[in-house]
């Protein structure tokens, strides 16, 4: 059975030591939606936003964020990032969809920033556009996919995220 890996025997709360684990390559893929209305969509297609192009923006936080993850959640270490990518794209169903992709090699994954640059992405999308409409809904934000380390690859069964 398998345990949680930030509780140590005595069920206290612990950083987990990372210091002997091998270097190896790691990459994490993560989604996110944001449902908007229409007039907000039409705003975002035609970038009238008084902050600026709002997917540019958007994307720019994310890559931001994702070098922060450590010092959002307490326990994440502060990793080495060699890529961090987000593409934000107007989707049907006035949605806007985000997908990050980031790389490491080092003893640790790197799902936590990939979440985190799609979660932050999301919330600049909403941050943006709150002035036109406040029911913006975001939802469906997880991991699609990681690779490396010593649990081995994941990849989402979920259907419904590109």
């Amino acid at each position: 059975m398998k345990e949680l890996s930030h509780v140590n025997s005595d069920a206290q709360v612990e950083m987990v030591n990372v210091a002997g684990k091998q270097s190896t390559l790691r990459t994490a893929r993560a989604y996110a939606e944001v449902h908007v209305s229409a007039q907000v969509y039409e705003a975002i297609a035609n970038k009238f936003s008084k902050k600026g192009d709002v997917l540019t923006v958007a994307q720019i936080a994310g890559i931001q964020a994702a070098k922060k993850t450590y010092e959002l959640i307490p326990l994440c270490h502060n990793i080495f990032i060699s890529k961090v990518d987000l593409k934000l794209e107007l989707a049907a169903g006035n949605m806007v969809t985000i997908n990050s992709f980031a790389a490491t090699n080092g003893p640790t994954g790197i799902e936590m920033e990939a979440l985190t640059a799609v979660s932050v992405a999301a919330l600049t999308v909403y941050d943006m556009c709150k002035a036109l409409d406040k029911s913006i809904r975001i939802s469906n934000i997880h991991l699609l996919e990681k690779t490396g380390g010593k649990s081995g690859d994941f990849i989402s069964r979920a259907t419904d995220s590109k």
